[in-house]
């Protein structure tokens, strides 16, 4: 175990003017604090936080980061308090402790709620002070690399949580060391064998081209030698996992891996970063499809580099990675890269003020806006997940902005990069000058427009199309907000039929003065609860009038609303107070009876479903009588139809024929020939010579529905024909 004094060696080696003071009263507390403790392993529990924080001044942090390591989980799992953190070494210290200080008194029903709610939490510690993230990873990683002493039960769950979450996240925040180590410790203990299997292939590998990596090293250095070039050349194998979810992306097996050692050649400027490009591909054939430029386009996290792969000395494949040593400090320790200390001097501020021009922090500080859109804690921890794992391609716009994607997006995904609203109203789109399908993969390089439309309302069914995060918490908030708007509208219209029914002038204003009484916190919403049947329109009145009183309560008997609409719906009369149904694809959220549904040219009544909207039924329903003694359900309707938009309508018939080969075709024909659209048919066998049919059917209105049934009664092998519910 670190002792005290070497651990302030190992700060003041970096920092000379370090806070000695505070490490060692950290060092203390903590040690206090933690007492007896034992980790799994048997070894003190203070060595924990300890190592924790030998791992971040190997990524030169300042010493407040340093000593909220070694405080990390006093208030977790000791007595310590906030306020007694933030008295004995400061408020900011004791929010970046707070920060890491997992959620344990919450009403978690599963365990992935309690692990998106600590990372929610985590998140938003780090939208705070980046410092969060660096001493959590941190801990993670020496977690991990003590996974072995944790109780079999638990090392898959965590094992997964690191490879799921934490892993990735120090990749999205460009620290590839430490990734690449918490991939390779999950990979340990999630797939055993491949591992195993893995590392001996790579130790037998390495044995036998040890020599040919030193060749390789020095006739590259040579090389840049002649051209006045002093390039630092490394030579470095891949990591077992690393190698693992290669072989599974592009199912290929061990042997037919050409890319297992890789060389990093480190130049002093970024001219020489292209000059050694140069040099290379004029001394040795490339091979095709291998290069990129991730000087001119950064990755979102911050990393640069040229990437290319030659046939090299020995007529051995080589993969280059040419960079500067800025770009090499960066590519290691990622956003940690940003609290170089200069002149002696550090602090939390110079750090948060560094990590402003992170491209990776401001990835981050994104991905937290997204808490702020209502999704729930497991919706948000997917969505951060699909952000986390996904390789890049490069996509731009008409006027030549850079949208960064994930492999696999498509131009919905696209157009709500460039703005929520553009993905909105998104209708279609053209890739490279060409109208595409919306569900189309993008490529690198590829020139996205968005079409768009105000009418436009993004479809349910998008939110499975898109891969961002982004995309899909806007698409699932457009989705909600379009069906409150539809309950709102609803409700409206049964509000003001119930005020019209009482002979009371209604105007919205009216209902501001009743929210409190309602329980709403708005008008839009008090709205939408009559809509969906959560609040009943007389409880609305009553809350303006509090003098009215129901029929029954004056003594009448409750009319029945369906009494009257007959008249109303044959003529062109137009009673405010009626909803106008207008389809299926109507603003209003309507759907129609089942067995029969209802048609233009039925005399039509519409009852109120709580959860699901207005259901019309034909006046004649016999299913209507299951409703008599509910008149509040019952709505005014007429139908308000465009006569050019020739929309069709749900109707069932029912069909008895004689069974004989090919009945069913001439009946179908018959239909077809009649312009309806046939949508289910289930048949039953009524004897060994007939059987009866019941087809659901889409027609325009009551007319075109009876020439169907002339139609069909026509038949020769047909002995009846009738509506349902007609």
């Amino acid at each position: 175990m670190m002792r005290q004094y070497e651990l302030v060696e190992r700060v003041t080696r970096y920092n000379p003017n370090a806070d000695e003071a505070l490490l060692n009263k950290a060092y203390v507390y903590a040690m206090q604090k933690h007492g007896a403790q034992k980790r799994a392993s048997g070894d003190p529990y203070i060595s924990h936080p300890l190592e924790v924080a030998a791992i971040l001044t190997n990524l030169r942090l300042d010493d407040a980061t340093i000593a909220v390591a070694l405080l990390h989980d006093t208030i977790e799992d000791t007595d310590a308090t906030r306020a007694e953190i933030d008295s004995t070494f400061g408020e900011e210290i004791g929010k970046l402790v707070d920060g890491l200080t997992k959620i344990r008194r919450l009403d978690l029903v599963t365990q992935k709620a309690k692990q998106a709610e600590n990372f929610r939490k985590l998140l938003l510690a780090v939208a705070d002070d980046v410092r969060v993230l660096l001493v959590k990873l941190a801990d993670r990683l020496h977690n991990m690399r003590t996974l072995h002493f944790v109780p079999e039960a638990k090392r898959a769950r965590i094992a997964e949580e690191t490879m799921e979450i934490y892993a990735p996240l120090a990749g999205r925040m460009g620290m590839q060391s430490l990734r690449e180590e918490l991939e390779d410790l999950a990979f340990r203990h999630l797939n055993p064998d491949a591992w195993k299997t893995i590392t001996e292939r790579l130790s037998a590998l390495s044995e036998r081209n040890r020599d040919l990596i030193g060749e390789i090293e020095a006739e590259l250095t040579r090389r840049f030698a002649e051209h006045g070039i002093v390039a630092e050349v490394k030579g470095r194998q891949k990591r077992p996992y690393s190698i693992f979810s290669k072989m599974q992306r592009k199912s290929v097996a061990f042997e037919q891996l050409s890319d297992i050692f890789g060389f990093r050649v480190v130049v002093p400027s970024l001219e020489d970063c292209y000059q050694v490009l140069g040099i290379v591909h004029t001394t040795w054939p490339t091979v095709p499809g291998r290069f990129k430029d991730y000087i001119s386009t950064p990755k979102q996290n911050d990393y640069r580099s040229l990437h290319t792969t030659v046939v090299g000395p020995s007529r051995q494949r080589v993969e280059l990675q040419i960079r500067t040593a800025e770009m090499n400090r960066v590519a290691e320790y990622g956003i940690a890269a940003h609290a170089l200390y200069k002149d002696g001097k550090t602090g939390g501020r110079n750090i948060a003020k560094a990590t402003e021009e992170s491209r990776a922090y401001e990835w981050l500080r994104r991905t937290i806006d997204l808490l702020n859109e209502g999704d729930t804690p497991e919706e948000f921890l997917e969505n951060t997940k699909l952000e986390l794992f996904y390789d890049q391609v490069f996509c731009f716009t008409p006027k030549g902005r850079l949208i960064a994607l994930p492999r696999g997006a498509t131009p919905i995904d696209f157009a709500y990069a460039v703005h929520t609203d553009v993905g909105n109203t998104c209708v279609g789109c053209k890739i490279n000058g060409r109208i595409m399908p919306l569900v189309t993969a993008l490529a690198n390089g590829d020139e996205v427009e968005i079409i768009r439309s105000k009418a436009q309302t993004p479809p349910a069914a998008w939110e499975s199309i898109a891969v961002t995060g982004k995309a899909r918490a806007a698409i699932r908030r457009a989705t909600k907000d379009a069906v409150r708007r539809q309950y709102s509208g609803l409700g409206k219209h049964i509000v003001e039929r119930a005020f019209d029914r009482a002979g009371r002038p209604f105007a919205q204003e009216q209902l501001e003065g009743a929210l409190t009484r309602l329980g709403q916190s708005n008008v839009t919403d008090l709205l939408a609860a009559v809509g969906r049947g959560e609040v009943n329109s007389d409880d609305v009145l009553k809350a303006v009038y509090p003098d009215y009183q129901t029929e029954a309560q004056r003594g009448r008997p409750p009319r029945r609303p369906g009494a009257g609409v007959e008249s109303r719906s044959l003529t062109n009369e137009t009673n405010p107070a009626e909803l106008p149904i207008r389809g299926l694809r109507a603003d209003l959220p309507v759907r129609f009876a089942p067995d029969g549904g209802a048609i233009p040219g039925d005399r039509i009544v519409g009852i109120l479903t709580p959860g699901q909207g207005v259901t019309i039924y034909p006046i004649q329903s016999p299913a209507l009588k299951q409703f008599d003694d509910e008149p509040e359900r019952w709505l005014d309707v007429r139908w308000e139809i465009d006569p050019d938009a020739a929309e069709r309508f749900p109707a069932q018939i029912k069909v008895s024929s004689i069974n004989e080969p090919g009945s069913l075709a001439v009946i179908a024909r018959a239909i077809g020939e009649t312009e309806g659209n046939i949508d289910n048919i289930k048949m039953v066998r009524r004897g060994h010579d007939a059987h009866d049919m019941l087809i659901d059917l889409e027609v325009y209105d009551v007319k075109h529905l009876n020439e169907i049934i002339a139609q069909v009664r026509l038949l020769p092998n047909v002995t009846s024909v009738a509506r349902v519910n007609g």
